[in-house]
C-alpha cells in the first residue's frame, strides 16, 4: 500500500482537470439562483412559496410528534456531550420508529418522506443535540442510502436499501489525510482482481463520520486514473478503524480513521459505474447538503428561544435587558435572521422536492449562508447570555440556574461551515457555477491554454451574444412589477436592481482580469456574498407574502428588517467589490508564510 506522505500532490491543472471532469455540464432545469447571477430575476420559479402537500404534511405528523416526545423525554443531551457516546437505548429507539430511513421509499421499508419532511425532522433533531443530528444526517444525507436511490441498480438498492431502512448504520469515505475538497491527489486505490469478480481496495480515510460504527459505507477510491465510488461491508476482511477522533463540538460524533487493506469487494458493488465516483458524490451533496441550512436554522430557533426569554427575565439598570438598545438590537436582527434562514432552508428542500428546478445553486448557497448566519446568532445568543452562555450546563445546574445549553451549541454549531464543503470551497464552488454563463460563450478567452484560433472564434461568438446581453443589464422594469407583495415589494425591486448589477459585475471582472480572475478569489468571493444575500431576501419576502396571505401579518415585519439590514450588506460588498487591499494583502501573507514575519510571534510560550 503506498505512503500517502510519499505520494506528489496533483499539479493545479492535474486538480482543476478532476474537478471539472467531475462537474455537472449541463443545465437540463431552471435555476433561480443561476438566472440571478445572470441578472434575470426569474421570481415565477420560487414564488408564490412552493408549500408541501398536504398528504405529505399528514403522514409525517405522527412520526414528529413521536420524534419530539422521544427527543424531550428520553434523551439526556449533556450526559451525551459529558461521557462522549450515544446509549444505545437511544440508537435502538430511533430505529424502532424508523429515523433511519426516513427517506428510504416505503417499498424498501423506509418512511418515504419527502425531503422537507426529513430535514425538518433533522432540524428538530438539532434542537435538542448536534451529536445524534451527526449520526442520522451522515447515515441518511450522503451515507449510502442516497448514492443508490440516485444511482444504484434494482439488485442494489433490494440488497441494502431495507438494512438501512431498519436502522443499519452507514458512512461515506471520501477524505484522506492529503485530500478534502481536492479529490485529484486521492491515494486510496482499487484494482481488479485477476479473475474479474472483484475489486481490492487499499488505503486510508481519515473524519469518517459514522465510520467506526457503521455497517455498510459509500468508499471512493481511485482505478486508473479515475475515481470509482464502492458499496463496502464494514465486517469485510481488511476493513479496519485505526481509531475513533475527537473534536471541540459533537462529543459523540462517531467519526474516525479507517483503514483497507486488500479489501476485496465484488464488482457488482460498484455504483453507477467505473470512474463516476466523483460525479456521484458532488451530484449527492445538492440534496445532501440540504441538512446543515436545516440544521442552522433550527439552531437558530433554540438560540432566539433562549436569548428572549432572557432578556425578559434579566433585569439590570431597573428594567429588563431587552429594553436596553444594545441589546434590543441583536434581538431585533437574530429573529430577522432565523426567519430568513428558515425560509432559505425550506425553499431548497421544496424546490428538490418540486423536481423541476436544478438546485445545485440553491443547495450550495443555502449550506453558505445559513452556516455563517447561524454562527453569527449563536454567537450573540452566548453575549446575551453573559457569563452564563459561556458557563456549562453542569456548572449551571449545580448552582440552580436553568441550564441553558449555550456553551455546548457554541460548539457544536462551529463545525457547520466546515461540513460537507467548508465556506470558502462553497464560494469557489458556487462562483464556477455562476460564471458558468460566460464561461460558455468566452471561456476561451480567459483560458490560458487555449489555442490562437479557439480565441478566435471566441471573440466573435462573444462579440454577438455581448451585443445583445449587456445593454440589457442597464435597463429593468422592475419598478413595474412585485406590486402584490405590498410593503415587501421595495427590496424585490432592490433584488431586481442589484441582480442586474452583480451580472455586470461579474463580466467586467471577466474583462478585467482575464484569466487571472480564477487567482483573484476574494474578488469572486464577494461577488458570490451579494448572490447569497439576493437569494436570502427573495426567500424571506416570498415566505412572508405566503405567510401574509395566509392570516401571518407579523412574518411581513421580520421580512422587512431582514431585507433592511441585507441590503446594507450588499451594497457595502459592491463598494469594496475589487478589493484595493487584496494584493498587498496577499503579498504580505506569502511573506507570513515563509516566516519573514516571525518577529510578529515574540512572547509566546
Amino acid at each position: 500500500m503506498s505512503d500517502p506522505a510519499s505520494l506528489q500532490p496533483p499539479s493545479e491543472a492535474d486538480a482543476r482537470a478532476v474537478a471539472e471532469a467531475a462537474r455537472e455540464a449541463e443545465w437540463v432545469a431552471h435555476s433561480y439562483v443561476r438566472d440571478l447571477f445572470a441578472g434575470r430575476l426569474r421570481l415565477d420559479l420560487i414564488d408564490p412559496f412552493p408549500a408541501p402537500t398536504a398528504d405529505d404534511v399528514a403522514r409525517a405528523e405522527p412520526f414528529m410528534a413521536r420524534l419530539r416526545t422521544f427527543l424531550r423525554e428520553r434523551v439526556d443531551s449533556d450526559a451525551i456531550d459529558r461521557e462522549g457516546t450515544i446509549p444505545d437505548a437511544v440508537v435502538d429507539e430511533l430505529r424502532a420508529m424508523g429515523a433511519f430511513g426516513i427517506k428510504i421509499p416505503t417499498e424498501y421499508g423506509g418512511l418515504g418522506f419527502s425531503q422537507l419532511m426529513y430535514t425538518r425532522a433533522i432540524g428538530l433533531v438539532t434542537s435538542q443535540d448536534g451529536s445524534l443530528t451527526a449520526l442520522l444526517s451522515a447515515s441518511q444525507s450522503i451515507g449510502v442510502a442516497v448514492p443508490l436511490l440516485l444511482f444504484g441498480t434494482d439488485e442494489q438498492k433490494q440488497r441494502f436499501l431495507p438494512r438501512l431502512a431498519k436502522g443499519e448504520i452507514s458512512a461515506f469515505a471520501l477524505t484522506e489525510v492529503g485530500v478534502g475538497s481536492d479529490p485529484a491527489g486521492l491515494a486510496t486505490t482499487a484494482e481488479k482482481s485477476d479473475d474479474g469478480r472483484h475489486w481490492i481496495i487499499n488505503g486510508e480515510k481519515l473524519w469518517c463520520t459514522n465510520g467506526p460504527i457503521a455497517g455498510v459505507m459509500v468508499v471512493m477510491a481511485k482505478t486508473g486514473t479515475r475515481i470509482t465510488a464502492f458499496i463496502v461491508e464494514a465486517d469485510t476482511p481488511g476493513v479496519e478503524v485505526v481509531h475513533r477522533l475527537s473534536f471541540m463540538g459533537l462529543k459523540a460524533i462517531e467519526n474516525g480513521v479507517l483503514r483497507f487493506t486488500d479489501v476485496r469487494v465484488p464488482a457488482e458493488n460498484v455504483i453507477w459505474g467505473e470512474g463516476k465516483g466523483l460525479k456521484l458524490a458532488l451530484m449527492t451533496l445538492n440534496t445532501g447538503r440540504l441538512t446543515l441550512p436545516a440544521s442552522c436554522a433550527a439552531g437558530a430557533k433554540r438560540a432566539l428561544q433562549i436569548s428572549r426569554t432572557w432578556a425578559a427575565e434579566r433585569v439590570q439598570w431597573g428594567k429588563p435587558i431587552g429594553q436596553h438598545d444594545a441589546v434590543a438590537q441583536m434581538l431585533g436582527k437574530m429573529a430577522a435572521d432565523t426567519y430568513a434562514m428558515d425560509a432559505v432552508s425550506d425553499l431548497a428542500s421544496l424546490l428538490a422536492d418540486r423536481g423541476d428546478t436544478d438546485i445545485r445553486l440553491e443547495a450550495a448557497i443555502a449550506k453558505l449562508w445559513n452556516t455563517e448566519r447561524c454562527d453569527q446568532v449563536v454567537d450573540d445568543c452566548l453575549q446575551i447570555r453573559g457569563g452564563r452562555g459561556y458557563e456549562t450546563t453542569d456548572s449551571l445546574r449545580l448552582r440552580g440556574e436553568r441550564p441553558d445549553p449555550v456553551e455546548r451549541m457554541y460548539r457544536d454549531m462551529r463545525i457547520n461551515r466546515i461540513f460537507e464543503g467548508s465556506s470558502e470551497i462553497m464560494r469557489l464552488f458556487i462562483a464556477r457555477e455562476a460564471l458558468d454563463t460566460h464561461l460558455e460563450v468566452a471561456g476561451d478567452l480567459v483560458n490560458p491554454t487555449s489555442t490562437t484560433s479557439a480565441k478566435l472564434k471566441a471573440l466573435l461568438r462573444s462579440a454577438g451574444f455581448y451585443a445583445i446581453w449587456y445593454p440589457r443589464l442597464w435597463i429593468g422594469l422592475g419598478w413595474l412589477r412585485f406590486g402584490h407583495h405590498g410593503p415587501l415589494a421595495k427590496h424585490l425591486r432592490f433584488v431586481e436592481r442589484r441582480s442586474r448589477k452583480l451580472a455586470r459585475v461579474l463580466f467586467h471582472a471577466m474583462v478585467r482580469f482575464g484569466p487571472r480572475l480564477e487567482q483573484r478569489q476574494s474578488v469572486l468571493f464577494r461577488a458570490v456574498d451579494v448572490g447569497a444575500e439576493l437569494f436570502a431576501m427573495s426567500a424571506a419576502v416570498s415566505r412572508a407574502t405566503a405567510h401574509r396571505k395566509a392570516g401571518n401579518t407579523e412574518a411581513t415585519e421580520l421580512a422587512d428588517i431582514f431585507c433592511r439590514h441585507a441590503r446594507r450588506r450588499v451594497d457595502d460588498l459592491f463598494r469594496g467589490i475589487y478589493g484595493p487591499d487584496d494584493v498587498a494583502t496577499w503579498r504580505s501573507a506569502q511573506r507570513v508564510s515563509r516566516g519573514e514575519h516571525g518577529w510578529v510571534e515574540d512572547g509566546v510560550v
